[in-house]
């Protein structure tokens, strides 16, 4: 079964699992630093509170019911096709749903709170003052983010993207549901051993290396 695993039909699930996952994690960066930069060094503390929760809301409504919310966003008869055939911006829907775009699409907004909560948790205690002292020896803003800012917020970067990219590698609710059979992803493969081939032994050593890797 541990040779199997290593078949060329597998391995290509393999690289498509750490390709979606580390751009599923790059694209969390890019969208969370900024938005935890904001919160704790930009926003006023009566507005903190507030902006964070909105943050931690999707969290208490099931994974499973978003999944399926961005099912009804993405479809053919869905709110941004119908919304593009008013602006006539398309003349026939676009398809969105089961393709890789939907799939980045689903793991990138379900995993992007674990990307700016540890950013927050480390950008927060961040002393503005070094900020102040940067720009007064000459620094400008750009470089006083990539010499101060960026360094300093490094281990909340570094949390976050363990977090998101543990979580995008064995995803399998997501790449089901808007990727349907053509973006499976190797927590497909070993759900589908489980619950379909019913070959155990098979599911259990897939599932044993992708533990043992992550």
């Amino acid at each position: 079964n541990y040779l199997r695993a290593f078949q060329p039909l597998y391995l290509e699930v393999y690289w498509r699992s750490f390709w979606m996952a580390l751009v599923t994690t790059t694209s969390c960066a890019l969208l969370g630093y900024p938005v935890a930069y904001t919160l704790a060094l930009r926003v006023s503390k009566r507005w903190k509170t507030v902006l964070l929760m909105l943050v931690i809301i999707p969290f208490w409504t099931s994974f499973l019911v978003r999944t399926y919310a961005w099912m009804v966003i993405l479809r053919s008869e869905g709110v941004i096709n119908n919304l593009l055939l008013a602006l006539h911006v398309i003349h026939e829907p676009l398809r969105l749903l089961y393709t890789p775009l939907a799939v980045m699409i689903g793991l990138v907004y379900g995993e992007l709170p674990f990307m700016i909560l540890p950013l927050y948790a480390v950008l927060q205690k961040f002393d503005p003052t070094l900020l102040e002292a940067a720009q007064d020896l000459g620094a400008s803003r750009w470089s006083t983010f990539l010499r101060v800012t960026l360094p300093l917020s490094a281990p909340g970067l570094v949390a976050g993207s363990i977090l998101v990219f543990i979580a995008s590698v064995g995803a399998f609710v997501t790449p089901d549901l808007l990727g349907g059979a053509r973006t499976m992803m190797v927590g497909n493969l070993i759900q589908n051993q489980f619950a379909v081939a019913r070959d155990h032994p098979f599911g259990s050593a897939v599932a044993f290396l992708l533990t043992f890797l992550v």
